[in-house]
């Protein structure tokens, strides 16, 4: 799908809703640069000026962010999770910890119940992958399998609103990951509860999964609170 010209009226509300449904529907991926200013004034037939509107209309939302001297970029996926993650870089990790606590808990339960033959096999395949990133001490590696593995039992929760709004809050969970990496002890200790957890899910243990969510958010949380009192 691409953009088609506009009519005469509400020009900018045309643009704007055209370029919001590109967005929404994946066609501009989040870290995407949109095309030039020229590029969309010939594709649209609409003014300079109106093409700028519009932009400025989706930067204000937060869909898009202007980069000085480099382009245009889109910042969020969603209007939802825009909002969100103005609202998350206002708030401290330990706020996030306990936002996530909530949703997880709740995901990791309907995942039990709901987990298909697929969910097993991927949920397996991820934990492979985080469990050899932790023994690597590969920090990179091992944010990005934890971030997959959450992300995978969301997903088995099968509640796409669920989904769709831990995806917006991925920023604010790769951070308060990121932030316990440099504890060794907890490192481990998260590792075995991550394993617990998949193995709960996989049999179908719903009270054994929402613990386990409840066990590591409980030791990162306790960590964060440990370090703001060393400070």
């Amino acid at each position: 799908m691409g953009l088609k010209r506009a009519s005469r009226t509400t020009l900018v509300e045309q643009v704007v809703a055209q370029m919001e449904l590109l967005i929404e529907t994946g066609k501009w991926l989040v870290g995407l640069r949109i095309p030039a200013e020229p590029d969309l004034v010939q594709q649209l037939g609409v003014s300079r000026n109106t093409v700028r509107e519009a932009v400025k209309a989706l930067v204000h939302t937060g869909l898009l962010i202007v980069r000085p001297g480099d382009g245009t970029y889109v910042s969020s996926s969603s209007g939802l999770g825009a909002v969100l993650l103005r609202r998350l870089r206002r708030s401290n990790i330990v706020e996030t910890l306990e936002v996530r606590y909530a949703l997880e808990q709740e995901a990791a339960r309907l995942a039990a119940l709901r987990r298909t033959d697929e969910d097993i096999e991927v949920l397996s395949r991820c934990l492979n992958e985080y469990d050899a990133a932790a023994a690597m001490k590969d920090t990179d590696a091992y944010l990005k399998a934890d971030l997959d593995l959450h992300k995978i039992i969301i997903g088995a929760a099968h509640n796409s609103v669920l989904k769709e709004l831990y995806e917006h809050i991925t920023e604010g969970v790769r951070e308060t990951i990121g932030s316990v990496l440099d504890h060794s002890v907890l490192l481990e200790h998260h590792t075995r509860i991550h394993r617990e957890l998949i193995q709960a899910i996989i049999d179908g243990n719903p009270d054994g999964a929402a613990q386990a969510v409840r066990d590591y958010i409980e030791a990162s949380r306790h960590m964060l609170q440990s370090d703001n009192r060393e400070e």
